[in-house]
């Protein structure tokens, strides 16, 4: 069975239209959550503040569909991980779009799974690190 969305809408945190999503506060206060402790090891070495978005995207998406619900979606990205965002009542948001330099085939996505994420333990440390600083800065 296929289970990838094609054809989506996609809104990126860089996109003037993001501005007025739902998302746009949310991503206000995770930019200060954001630091290289909560960045993807592998990524860690090339965190900075000027890309805070670097290695963030499925604690990120995990936190964002647990405070706006839908589901989160992958795209592969050829090295056998994936780039996780959220899509939203039919509307795709990845927030955390602005850390690659080439465009994603979001169409290509298929579902992610909280468990499979997180059966990774550091993932989950990391994801409960960034939703604690969430919690106390919204």
């Amino acid at each position: 069975m296929d289970n990838r969305n094609n054809n989506l809408n996609v809104v990126r945190e860089t996109d003037e239209a993001f501005k007025s999503s739902v998302l746009y506060d949310a991503y206000n206060v995770l930019k200060k959550c954001w630091k290289a402790d909560t960045c993807a090891p592998r990524m860690r070495k090339d965190w900075c503040e000027e890309d805070p978005t670097l290695g963030q995207c499925s604690i990120t998406a995990f936190l964002i569909q647990d405070e706006f619900g839908g589901d989160v979606y992958g795209v592969p990205l050829g090295d056998g991980n994936y780039h996780c965002f959220n899509l939203i009542d039919g509307t795709a948001y990845d927030i955390t779009s602005s850390q690659f330099k080439k465009d994603l085939d979001y169409d290509l996505a298929y579902p992610q799974s909280r468990a499979v994420h997180f059966a990774k333990q550091e993932k989950y440390e990391r994801y409960l690190l960034l939703k604690e600083r969430y919690d106390r800065q919204k």
